[in-house]
This record gives C-alpha cells, sequence and structure tokens, in this order.
C-alpha cells in the first residue's frame, strides 16, 4: 500500500467528524462534534435538523483536524468522506466539502462505505491486524456480521431483517422515559442499578442462522411492562440488555466456527456497550478466538475510520470520480 496521508469527513448521520490519518493506519487527528443534545427533545434524529447542522460545524472541525494533527492542506494526499449509507442530506454535506477541497487543492478525492469503514477501526486500534477477519457492525440503523476475507473483499453473512440492535435501545429506552441516545442510557442505568436475569426476555432468531431480529423483543419489553407496570426499571433495562447481548455474541461466535476464521472484531455505537464488550473479552479470554475491540472512540461515528479505509482504496481502485453521487442506500459488496 502505498503511503498517504488523508484528511477523512464523516457525516452520515448526527456526528460531524474528521480526521487526519497516516497510512491507513496512524491516527494523526480526530474531532467529533456530536448533535445528540439537538435531538435529545425529539428521541430520535431528526434528518433535516442533522444537515443543517453539518453545514454549520462541517469548517470548523475539518479547520481544528488539521489543527491537531500539525498539518496543511499542503501535507495530504487525499480527501476522504462517506458517502453511503445515510441521511441523504448529511451525507451531500460531507461530500460536497471533500469534493471542494479536492478540486480546490487538487487532491484525489476517495468516497468511503459507512459500513467498510466500521470494518477498518480495528486496524487502527491494532495496527498489525490483518484479514481474515469475521466483524459485527453494530449501531442504530445497522446490524450486520460481515466476513472480510482480504481488503476490499467482503462476504455479508447475516443482517437485520427489522429494527437494529441500536434502534431497538433507542425504542426500548424512550418507552422506558430514559431519553435519547437510548443505548448509552439503557447501558448506565443496567450498569449501575440493574439485575440482568430479573426478567427473561426472548433471543429472537437465536440459534437461526446469521441474520437478527430486534422487533418482537422490543415488543416483548412493552407487553411485560404493560402487564407488570410495577417492575423496576433498571431490572428491565439490564434484562432487555442481556437478550440483545446474548444474540449478538452468539451469532457473532458462530459465524467465526462456521467460516473457519479464528478473529472476531466488533465496530459501530452498540460495539461500546460495556455489556457487549465485557462479554467479547470473556470470549477472547476462552482462548480458540482473538478478540479485537476498538476503542470507544472508534465504535462510535468517527472520521479516523474513513480516512483509514480510504488509504487502501486509493492504493486499490485509485480516486472516486467527482461525479459519484451519494448513495443512502449504498451495499456492501
Amino acid at each position: 500500500m502505498n503511503r498517504v496521508r488523508v484528511l477523512g469527513i464523516e457525516t452520515s448521520c448526527d456526528e460531524t467528524a474528521a480526521a487526519i490519518v497516516d497510512d491507513g493506519r496512524l491516527v494523526r487527528s480526530s474531532v467529533v462534534a456530536s448533535q445528540a443534545d439537538l435531538h435529545a427533545r425529539y428521541g430520535g434524529v431528526v434528518p433535516e435538523i442533522a444537515s443543517r447542522a453539518h453545514v454549520e460545524l462541517i469548517c470548523d472541525v475539518i479547520e481544528q483536524s488539521l489543527v491537531e494533527a500539525g498539518s496543511s492542506f499542503d501535507e495530504l494526499e487525499a480527501i476522504a468522506a462517506v458517502r453511503g449509507p445515510g441521511l441523504a442530506g448529511a451525507l451531500l454535506v460531507g461530500v460536497s466539502a471533500a469534493k471542494a477541497i479536492s478540486i480546490a487543492r487538487g487532491l484525489p478525492y476517495v468516497g468511503v462505505h459507512h459500513h467498510e469503514a466500521h470494518l477498518y477501526a480495528a486496524m487502527i486500534e491494532d495496527p498489525e491486524l490483518e484479514p481474515p477477519l469475521v466483524t459485527l457492525i453494530v449501531s442504530g440503523g445497522h446490524t450486520l456480521l460481515v466476513a472480510m476475507d482480504d481488503h476490499g473483499s467482503y462476504r455479508v453473512l447475516g443482517e437485520t431483517v427489522d429494527d437494529a440492535a441500536g434502534e431497538a435501545f433507542d425504542k426500548v429506552a424512550r418507552f422506558l422515559g430514559l431519553g435519547y441516545p437510548g443505548g448509552p442510557a439503557i447501558d448506565r442505568l443496567a450498569r449501575e442499578e440493574g439485575d440482568a436475569e430479573a426478567i427473561r426476555f426472548p433471543r429472537p432468531m437465536r440459534g437461526e442462522g446469521h441474520d437478527f431480529s430486534f422487533s418482537g423483543l422490543k415488543t416483548a419489553v412493552v407487553q411485560y411492562v404493560r402487564k407488570h407496570p410495577e417492575a423496576d426499571v433498571a431490572d428491565i433495562a439490564a434484562s432487555f440488555q442481556a437478550a440483545v447481548v446474548d444474540v449478538l455474541v452468539d451469532k457473532l461466535v458462530g459465524a467465526a466456527r462456521e467460516t473457519g476464521i479464528d478473529t472476531i472484531v466488533a465496530g459501530g455505537g452498540v460495539a461500546a456497550n460495556s455489556a457487549l464488550r465485557a462479554r467479547l473479552v470473556e470470549v477472547g479470554a476462552a482462548g480458540d478466538l482473538r478478540v479485537v475491540l476498538p476503542g470507544i472512540a472508534l465504535c462510535t461515528d468517527n472520521a479516523a475510520m474513513v480516512a483509514a479505509v480510504a488509504a487502501y482504496r486509493l492504493a486499490a481502485d485509485g480516486p472516486t470520480p467527482l461525479e459519484a453521487p451519494v448513495v443512502p442506500n449504498l451495499r456492501l459488496v
């Protein structure tokens, strides 16, 4: 791989992020401006608000990433941005900024797949990590199991058939009155006060292939609360979280066994969940599977992973044509 310094931009949802990464592994800077406070009153991300906030923040975030890296546009070899999947308006802000810099500075532009970027987060955490890997990408909008056979070579083994895990966390948290974002709220309450064995919620599609389904689990929580209004909220949160974690870990480990790949990683916002991380650490400690978990900052949406994958994509495929559009439902192939 040619050694390059890349400025990456991430605006697929409600974080405005920019980062500078050398050689696809070494993070020089990573700046993330969260919009969580803007969307909290609505209980979820409002696309129009997200897009406007990106427009307001993008220039400052890019400038800060350059300052923190002690770099300038003149020292960059490429500029990258997420072109999908994500919210159309939000994606347009980051891609437009990247293309403008590309034209103004004569830099190659690389359009990045958001899920592919999550695959590379673990490689930033462990620069010696190489494929093959089985990766669990788990976030508010997506839950995927991906076999990464080599750089740029992927097989989607399983995906959600309805609600993603993070979406289920947000919906359950909203129903329980815990606010937004729901994942951290449930995690904190479950860890500090909850009993994960208090209620036996269903484990949807456990032992049934590699696909996921969390809509029924969310409904089970709602029905339980309506039948048992006196139930402790912390116990409900902990028991719900335990059900999600059981399914995620079982399917990830099962996919590794089936493919014969002995290294597993996790990425996406839900990979920051303390219960999920603890279970995966236990899997690694058992000895036959290597587990690599990105740091918390690399699990949630960030631009360092965007710049990292862009270095590999640039070497393998060359620049992305400037006329390439954003694709809100872009598939990982």
